[in-house]
């Protein structure tokens, strides 16, 4: 029984896998396609590829989850299409057996993710962002097409380019009064961190004194703010490619500043629980299976499970902006469609025994 557990595990690995290599090859070609598209100057094809690659280990994290229901979907599919599984039934294996058979390697594929998504995707993804962005980057206060914005008080700014080395390119700061006039505009083309303050360089600072102005032109300035290296390798990344301490963090920061950190809450709860969350898909799978999808054709197997995830995915893009929309918590948010994916898979293999 063994030997054939080992062998049921391997064929929904193999399944697994080869699904997560046919999504996240289609997506990488897509973006190869679509930064293309914005090949200019500085921003060669070989950037392109450069970034692709870097953010590729982003990309198979994010279709870990999909993977994971299709190639249970199909792996197990393909079992009961050449009726191994009715074999194995039938010499006395358990529907809860073959459960635990086929979440053993849906296991071994959520530590696999835990580790990517937390140690690998950030930094790779900190590194793709920094480059493209800095080879995109102009000389002029907004000529980057990536620029970053940032608040802190009533003070705006603005960097064409963030790199994780503590290095700011395009540095724009707008100083803000309590009625909201602006008092400032500063613009430096590089600043450096040094310690605990920003190195500002080639610094042209305006000033708005009313109807005049004056503009101060200095070679280097000290600028003071709680933004530190770490924070802004954190912000240059969308929330959903962060570790999880990277996003307590920066919450705690927005927190701190009067700002709103729900976007960096919701991405933290969806990132802790998507092991549950592909638990969830693995048990629909295979519920699939031994109900409603046992005699399928192996196309309608695949279609089945692409349309599931595109309604789990669907029910985690509306609840999480309404839970941010109406102030409920994000937990729930991302709790619901994970319950509701635990609770139909086990009516249904219920209903299987």
């Amino acid at each position: 029984m063994n030997r054939i557990s080992g062998y049921f595990g391997n064929r929904v690995l193999a399944a697994i896998l080869l699904v997560l290599l046919v999504l996240v090859g289609l997506d990488v070609i897509t973006a190869i396609i679509d930064e293309s598209d914005n090949i200019e100057g500085n921003y060669t094809f070989y950037e392109v590829m450069v970034y692709v690659v870097y953010s590729l280990p982003s990309r198979v994290y994010e279709y870990i989850p999909s993977a994971a229901l299709i190639g249970c979907l199909t792996g197990l599919g393909s079992l009961a299409t050449n009726s191994e599984l009715i074999v194995v039934r039938s010499a006395g294996m358990s529907v809860g057996r073959v459960v635990w058979v086929v979440i053993k390697p849906a296991l071994l594929v959520i530590l696999v993710g835990l580790m990517i998504g937390e140690y690998v995707a950030p930094t790779t993804e900190q590194i793709a962002q920094s480059r493209r962005a800095l080879a995109e980057s102009g000389t002029g206060g907004f000529t980057s097409r990536r620029g970053l914005w940032n608040r802190e008080g009533n003070h705006f700014m603005h960097f064409n380019a963030v790199q994780p080395n503590g290095v700011l390119h395009g540095v724009t700061l707008m100083k803000f009064n309590a009625e909201r006039e602006l008092q400032s505009l500063l613009f430096a083309r590089r600043a450096s961190y040094q310690a605990n303050y920003w190195l500002l360089e080639e610094v042209e600072e305006t000033h708005l004194e009313g109807p005049r102005t004056r503009l101060v032109q200095t070679q280097t300035r000290r600028w003071d703010s709680s933004l530190t290296p770490d924070l802004l390798n954190i912000v240059i990344v969308k929330p959903e490619d962060l570790s999880l301490e990277g996003l307590d963090s920066y919450a705690g920061y927005l927190r701190a500043q009067g700002l709103d950190a729900g976007d960096y809450e919701l991405a933290f709860w969806r990132k802790a629980l998507q092991p549950f969350t592909i638990l969830g898909l693995v048990l629909v799978a295979i519920s699939f299976v031994f109900g409603p999808l046992r005699d399928s054709t192996m196309g309608f197997k695949i279609f089945t499970g692409v349309v599931v995830g595109i309604c789990f995915r669907t029910a985690q893009d509306l609840l999480g902006p309404a839970s941010l929309v109406y102030g409920f918590s994000p937990l729930y948010s991302t709790l619901v469609p994970i319950g509701i994916c635990v609770l139909l898979g086990s009516i249904l293999l219920a209903r299987a025994r």
